[in-house]
Formats: C-alpha cells, sequence, structure tokens
C-alpha cells in the first residue's frame, strides 16, 4: 500500500525537478536511466547528527491506557523510517520521466537492517531510507519476497545510535489486545494510530496470485504510505507488518492486515542469512480440478490438483507419484491432458484446490524438508511422503 507522490521532490536537487517537468510528455518504449538520481548523492546525512533527547515524559494528567501509548510512541517512533523507491525511465527522446513511491519501514537491527513490504521498494532504481529526524540514507535492497509481500534493505547509519524494534511472539496474538500502527501515511511521517487485533488468520490472495496466510486484521487505521510500518502491542514488540487495508475507498474502514511477526522474522532471516528465499517444491505439473474439467474427464472428484506429469528424476517420480501419461488423454482447451494420473487433494494436512493454495501449503517449507501428500488415486485416498526439493522461478 504505498502511496505515490508528485508533490514531494524536496528530496531531490531543483535541477532534477525542471527535468521532471520537461519530461512529462508520451514517451515509448521508455528504457531504464538509474543515472538520473547520481547528482542525490550530496543530500545524503553524512557522519553522525546531534540527536536531541527524548522530551521528559508527563503522564500525571493520562489514564493508565493513555500514558502507555505515550510510552510505547516514545520508545519507538525513532525506529519507524520513510522508505522512498525512486526510479527514472528514458524515452526516444532526451527527456526522462522520474517516479517515485513511499512507504515506511521498521529498523529490526541497529546495523541499520530495514523491514518493509515487497510491493514498496518494488522495481525502485535508488532506495532512500529518511529518519524521524529527517535524516536521509542510501538504501540497498538486501532481498525481497514478493510470495509473502516483504522486503529487507540495509543502510550504513555511519556510527550513530539507531532504535530498533523487537518482535513480538504472533502466535500467541488474541482477538481484543490492544495495538499501535506506525508509519508514514500519505507521507505524514511519525503517524501513531491505535486499536485492537480484529481478527487472527485471515488469508488474503494478492494482486501476484499468492495467498498470504494468517494475516492479522486490526482496526487501527491503516492508510496508503503505512505499508511496511510496524504494527506493535502494548509493550511495543512489533506483532505484524502493515501490509494493506481492505477498503472501497481510498481511506481507511477499519480493516487493515499484518503480516504476522513470526512470519516477518522467518522469511527476514532467510534473507540476512542467504539473500533470498528458498522454499519447498514438488517434482510435477498439474492443473487445479474446475467443473468444467471434471464433466469433460469424469473425474470421480471435485477438487484438487490433477497431476499431469511427473518429472522424470524428481522427487514425486521417488516418492511414487503418478501422472497418468499412456492413459486416457481429453482435449482441454489448446492443451490435451492426460486425466488418469494422481489428484493432490491436500498437502500437510492443508487442503489443496487451486495452484495458489498448492503454493501456500508449500509457503513454510524448505528444500529437504518432508511433506505428507494425500493423494485419490483409483477411488481411494493415500498418503505419500515427499522430500521436497526447491522451487525455482517462475514456479
Amino acid at each position: 500500500m504505498s502511496s505515490e507522490s508528485r508533490s514531494d521532490w524536496w528530496m531531490l536537487p531543483k535541477g532534477l525537478c525542471l527535468l521532471a517537468v520537461a519530461a512529462c510528455v508520451p514517451l515509448h518504449e521508455p528504457t531504464p536511466a538509474p543515472e538520473y538520481f547520481d547528482l542525490m548523492e550530496p543530500l545524503f546525512t553524512v557522519g553522525v547528527p546531534p540527536e536531541a533527547p527524548l522530551p521528559e515524559l508527563d503522564t500525571e494528567h493520562l489514564g493508565p491506557e493513555e500514558a502507555n501509548r505515550v510510552r510505547v510512541h516514545r520508545e519507538r517512533h525513532r525506529a519507524v523510517v520513510n522508505v522512498t523507491s525512486l526510479s527514472a525511465h528514458r524515452g526516444r527522446s532526451i527527456e526522462i520521466v522520474p517516479s517515485m513511491e513511499m512507504g515506511s519501514g521498521a529498523i529490526i537491527d541497529s546495523k541499520g537492517i530495514v523491514v518493509s513490504n515487497h510491493h514498496v521498494v518494488a522495481g525502485g532504481q535508488r532506495l532512500v531510507v529518511t529518519l524521524y529526524d529527517g535524516s536521509h540514507y542510501p538504501a540497498t535492497l538486501l532481498g525481497s519476497d514478493p510470495e509473502m509481500d516483504l522486503a529487507v534493505l540495509e543502510f550504513d547509519p555511519q556510527g550513530r545510535s539507531l532504535t530498533r524494534i523487537p518482535f513480538a511472539d504472533s502466535s500467541r496474538a488474541q482477538v481484543g489486545q490492544s495495538v499501535y500502527a506506525m508509519g508514514n501515511p500519505f507521507g505524514l511521517e511519525g503517524s501513531f494510530t491505535a486499536g485492537v487485533v480484529s481478527a487472527l488468520n485471515r488469508p488474503l490472495q494478492i494482486d501476484s496470485g499468492y495467498i498470504i496466510r494468517d494475516l492479522i486484521q486490526t482496526d487501527a487505521a491503516i492508510n496508503p504510505g503505512n505499508s511496511g510500518g510496524p504494527l506493535v502491542d502494548s509493550r511495543g514488540r512489533m506483532l505484524g507488518l502493515n501490509s494493506m487495508m481492505i477498503s472501497p475507498a481510498a481511506g481507511s474502514v477499519g480493516i487493515g492486515l499484518a503480516v504476522p511477526s513470526n512470519t516477518v522474522h522467518r522469511i527476514a532471516g532467510q534473507i540476512i542469512r542467504e539473500g533470498r528465499v528458498a522454499r519447498g517444491w514438488i517434482d510435477i505439473q498439474g492443473i487445479a480440478i474446475s467443473p468444467r474439467l471434471v464433466n469433460q474427464a469424469g473425474l470421480p472428484i471435485r477438487h484438487g490438483i490433477l497431476v499431469t506429469r511427473v518429472l522424470p528424476g524428481g522427487n514425486a517420480q521417488q516418492a511414487g507419484l503418478r501422472d497418468g501419461q499412456g492413459g486416457r488423454m481429453i482435449r482441454h482447451g489448446p492443451h490435451r491432458l492426460p486425466v488418469e494420473g494422481d489428484i493432490i487433494t491436500a498437502i500437510n494436512g492443508q487442503p489443496v484446490t487451486s495452484v495458489a493454495e498448492l503454493l501456500l501449503s508449500l509457503e513454510g517449507t524448505r528444500p529437504g524438508d518432508e511433506a505428507r501428500v494425500q493423494v485419490f488415486r483409483g477411488g481411494r485416498s493415500l498418503e505419500l511422503s515427499i522430500v521436497l526439493g526447491e522451487r525455482h522461478s517462475g514456479q
């Protein structure tokens, strides 16, 4: 839920502003022009700026809940950053069109490690982290995971002391507990909204086609620009990472969703250690069963993944999964499909009725893990044990 801004060009030199205005003409075949931002270098913070001490905490006229909210904001707001993703493209002429996306992030390590959303940084040619005091630092993308909409960035704090946000255990989250959304909605830095956990374990299919499961629903106001900011508990620990809102309009209507902190911790850890996220995979090709396919092929069940090919020498073949090659074939759209193969109905006890659910069932696995695969074959159900391989790009 990033927020595109055309008015916040205060970050760029004036010469670039003029060039951006001159470039607002239709272009064809745009090509990346990241060199456009090379002139930004003098704008970045150098050294350790003086840091004003926190004001004296005054809770004399506040109730217990109010006082706690004030403490949480006071202790954590310096760990919330603005993440700006910049890109520029050149058309056939010399003009360059720049664009900017803005979101939020949370510092999780005093060395300058920041977690945010994948959609905040996707396509960015230059990334900038802005701290609570306006200090600007160039950031490097350590890795990104579109499947869970997470990204990990790193910037050099140049020796300054950073506030970080510790992780809570999201498996212990409860409906009704107090939470606070922190971030930069609409570019308004340092915003803090209060609410409760409204529901747990919400699944949602995102624009990329992936399903994110176990999302935390909250009524704490989440708006464009909040993406990537922390959803913290009453002790100031990250319970989730604000990721999206459900709204018929442009503003918050009380349904915000956050990726659970345990998922953020797991994915961020993999990216920091390995630079990527490695997930388990079953070496097959298949198609989700639809009513049309059931009618065409006379399939015995109405839900699952029909295995149309078991890759030779792969883990599925070694585990005994069958694809029906050599058996009865039907024409389904432009393809001819074998229809006597196994039908996968569940993986590790999780029902599988679509390709998105197949990916979801393997999201939390690693290559080498053992998966329990429930299949329907010849009128009966059976369970196979498969040692997972590694999912590659495009799978």
